[in-house]
């Protein structure tokens, strides 16, 4: 990415009840102000997996010439940590990471120029809940590998987790039970599973081990909003179903999933419902990251979907 123009930062953002000065840290590849095409603003999975892995998507820069803005959401990365908020569900909202999305886009200027954006997993949740909102300069949002509702996510991870080899799943259920997380046992069983639903990959690429490595140095937002695993959702995000307000987003939209996602069809299938303006496509060659195990493909349609006039 070095090769690129490049410009990185970092802006002040006032954090209701963070009780210290917090920071956003963000990047941008290309120029937003010699550039005629609005930028795409990439929000990143988690909560709390950072930047890292989205650097994939300079692949639309390149083909396209639409300058792509990176950053880290609070409490991971090179954005401020709040170690200390630990658990505490009303701190870590919906509300306190759209208030940094939005201190951002302004920073740089998006509102009259336009903007788009792409969310992926957890970004994407908090894109469809920034897009309801109507934010003006949204053009398009891209939505990959987001649940539309949390319940139904919970009933996926179940049916994968059916797909799994027995002893797997015996060692996964009796590590929960005793609320062990951090055994070997329970992490190379957990391994299994993220190896057949979030990336399919062999080697994983590096981006997708920093981002792995920024949850595992600092989970806090992942413990407090998702719980301790990807298959079992026991926190303040449980009964969330972001289908509900979907109706409000008047931005045209793109789903996105893969053929072996944990995010099953039917987990995205009520965003199709909902959302007025919308198409969705499966990618056959992947699972959670779709832009990292078909990337190509992916990249094609995501770069023709922000090209449309």
């Amino acid at each position: 990415m070095a090769a690129h123009p490049t410009s990185e930062g970092e802006i002040a953002f006032d954090a209701p009840g963070a009780g210290k000065p917090c920071h956003t840290w963000y990047k941008v590849i290309g120029s937003l102000t010699e550039s005629a095409k609005p930028p795409l603003v990439a929000l990143h999975g988690g909560p709390g997996s950072g930047h890292d892995y989205l650097e994939a998507l300079v692949d639309i820069y390149e083909a396209r010439g639409i300058p792509l803005v990176l950053y880290d959401q609070i409490g991971c990365g090179r954005s401020t940590h709040l170690r200390e908020k630990l658990g505490d569900e009303s701190f870590w909202t919906f509300e306190l990471f759209i208030k940094q999305l939005d201190g951002l886009v302004d920073h740089l200027g998006l509102r009259d120029s336009g903007f788009h954006i792409l969310g992926q997993s957890w970004g994407g949740m908090l894109g469809s809940a920034y897009a309801a909102r109507r934010p003006r300069g949204l053009r398009r949002l891209v939505m990959s590998g987001a649940p539309a509702s949390m319940p139904l996510y919970k009933q996926a991870c179940k049916k994968r987790l059916a797909e799994l080899p027995e002893a797997v799943r015996t060692t996964l259920q009796e590590c929960d039970s005793k609320g062990d997380h951090d055994s070997p046992e329970f992490k190379g069983a957990a391994a299994v599973f993220m190896k057949n639903f979030v990336c399919r990959l062999d080697p994983i690429p590096e981006p997708i081990q920093r981002t792995f490595k920024n949850v595992r140095e600092d989970s806090t937002a992942y413990n407090t909003m998702q719980g301790h695993s990807e298959f079992d959702t026991v926190g303040s995000l449980k009964d969330w179903e972001g289908w509900k307000d979907a109706h409000k987003i008047e931005a045209p939209t793109l789903l996105l999933n893969g053929r072996y996602d944990e995010v099953m069809d039917f987990v995205v299938e009520p965003f199709f419902r909902t959302i007025n303006k919308v198409k969705w496509v499966t990618l056959e060659n992947s699972s959670h990251v779709s832009l990292w195990e078909d990337r190509e493909r992916f990249m094609q349609l995501v770069g023709d979907f922000l090209s449309y006039e």
